[in-house]
């Protein structure tokens, strides 16, 4: 169940509760087992939500998930933001990597609900007005302990917005899609470093299937002290098990020797943007496998398209070194296209754009049929393609410099006329082209 709370101390959250109330029929009922004030009293349920007033402002609600009919699976506060941002819909966790200047307990962290937040990102960029902006923010604030996993959506950034109905809307209609919507996912990361909007994180969203989940900005993690102390280093570990996750992220300040040990020390990995995009939608355990038995991603391992779904045993091969070169030399793109479509990963170089060294396939037919390819790659110059014997001989037949040059004739435009096919005269003889045409070879062991 979707769990919903409006605080009465806020007027962006009150105008959004009753978007939320028109967008959907509601049934109205009433719990006389707790105060109006702390979500009792009169309250609203439809299929799979159920919405709940408090008098107090959001941030300062102590295990507002107790205050519904169920144990909720998914808890989102609708609230303002105030900033100086303009029109902005926008969403983050809660909790407080030092002093708990706003709410919640001090170097505590509420549940997050990486997965939701990712979702209610993308349903922002779907119902946000015209001239309004779409953003997640670093962890901070209040509550600390809600009692289920968590969420701050949010109307922003003054009070034009506030009372803002096409505003108040949209933030309704991105919490009414969640309904139904799991906090977690597979693939969670939490954030260190960055500012408070945290740019980085959503490109991570938007652009790969990682969902992030707390994030202590740079002047949070100021706020939260030295990690090498074992207090902060607790805290640091807590934003791991509080998200669901065991990788981190690391921008700015974030990115320190400091962090990285505290992030080891509690045991957990730091990866790099380059390794959440490069493993979208690659099975983790082939991740895994592939960077034990090939290379790291850093290293310029890549996944080829028979990565996707792919749970099974894969083979090691080395790709023939000078036949890789000179296929690439004649047509960079038409290799990397090959052999991503027949790997499951390869290794590479410049940036991931040039297959280079090992490779790893499902069965060992699929080098063969890979070099395959690179043949066919060598035909675009060559006249000739022979393989036999575990080698390849190329050749190719063109002009000759030095047997024209051995007949008399003089460089400059004689030699263009007659590498074109021309027939030229020197002293009175005629040298047709054919007269001095030679034959290069190249031989590759494969």
């Amino acid at each position: 169940m979707l769990a919903i709370v409006v605080s009465r101390d806020d007027s962006a959250s009150v105008h959004v509760g009753e978007h939320l109330r028109g967008l959907v029929e509601w049934t109205g009922r009433v719990d006389d087992a707790r105060p109006d004030a702390e979500g009792g009293g009169r309250y609203y349920s439809a299929p799979g939500a159920e919405l709940r007033e408090f008098d107090d402002l959001h941030i300062h609600l102590e295990r507002p998930a107790e205050a519904f009919s169920e144990p909720p699976d998914l808890l989102v506060f609708a609230s303002r933001h105030a900033g100086d941002t303009g029109a902005l819909l926008t969403a983050h966790t809660t909790g407080n990597f030092g002093p708990a200047d706003y709410g919640g307990e001090p170097n505590a962290l509420a549940r997050a609900a990486p997965n939701a937040l990712a979702e209610i990102h993308d349903a922002f960029e779907r119902h946000a007005p015209d001239g309004y902006d779409v953003g997640m923010e670093c962890t901070h604030h209040g509550p600390t302990e809600v009692g289920a996993p968590s969420l701050f959506a949010e109307l922003g950034s003054g009070e034009d917005q506030w009372n803002d109905p096409a505003g108040a809307e949209a933030v309704a209609r991105a919490v009414l899609d969640l309904r139904g919507t799991d906090p977690d996912r597979e693939r969670q990361i939490v954030g260190f470093g960055g500012g408070h909007y945290v740019r980085r994180f959503e490109r991570v969203l938007a652009e790969t299937d990682w969902a992030v989940g707390h994030v202590a900005a740079d002047w949070g993690l100021e706020a939260m002290g030295d990690p090498r102390d074992p207090a902060n280093r607790a805290v640091i570990a807590a934003a791991f098990e509080r998200s669901g996750a065991t990788r981190a992220l690391l921008d700015g300040d974030g990115d320190s020797r400091a962090i990285r040990e505290a992030i080891e020390a509690a045991g957990y990995e730091t990866v790099g943007e380059r390794w959440l995009r490069e493993t979208a939608g690659v099975p983790l355990d082939l991740v895994e496998r592939a960077e034990d038995r090939l290379s790291s991603i850093d290293e310029g391992l890549r996944f080829g398209a028979d990565s996707r779904e792919f749970d099974g045993e894969f083979e090691t091969a080395t790709l023939p070194a000078d036949l890789l070169g000179e296929a690439v030399g004649i047509d960079r793109e038409r290799v990397r296209e090959t052999v991503v479509d027949s790997t499951v990963a390869f290794e590479s170089t410049e940036n991931g754009t040039v297959p280079d060294g090992r490779i790893a396939v499902r069965e060992t037919s699929d080098r063969e049929s890979i070099v395959d390819d690179l043949l066919d790659v060598l035909r675009e110059k060559y006249d000739s393609v022979e393989r036999e014997d575990g080698a390849v001989t190329a050749r190719t037949s063109g002009f000759d410099p030095e047997k024209a040059r051995t007949l008399g004739v003089p460089e400059g435009p004689a030699f263009g006329r007659l590498a074109a096919g021309e027939v030229v005269e020197v002293e009175g003889r005629e040298i047709p082209p054919e007269a001095v045409e030679g034959t290069t070879e190249r031989r590759f062991d494969i």
